[in-house]
C-alpha cells in the first residue's frame, strides 16, 4: 500500500499548488543588471556580517 502523501503527488492535477511567477517576477530573473545589483548587494550584506564575527 502506497503512502497517501506519494498518492496526491501522483496526480498531478489534484495536487497542484506551485505558484507559477508573473510577468515582472520573470523579467526580474532574466534580467542580467538587476541580477548583477543584487549579487553586490547580497555581497555587501556577507561582509557586514563577517566582519561582525571577527
Amino acid at each position: 500500500m502506497k503512502n497517501p502523501e506519494e498518492e496526491n503527488f501522483a496526480k498531478s492535477d489534484a495536487f497542484n499548488l506551485t505558484m507559477i511567477p508573473g510577468a515582472f517576477a520573470r523579467k526580474m530573473r532574466t534580467c542580467k543588471i538587476w541580477q548583477f545589483f543584487r549579487f553586490v548587494v547580497i555581497n555587501i550584506k556577507m561582509l557586514i556580517v563577517v566582519n561582525k564575527s571577527h
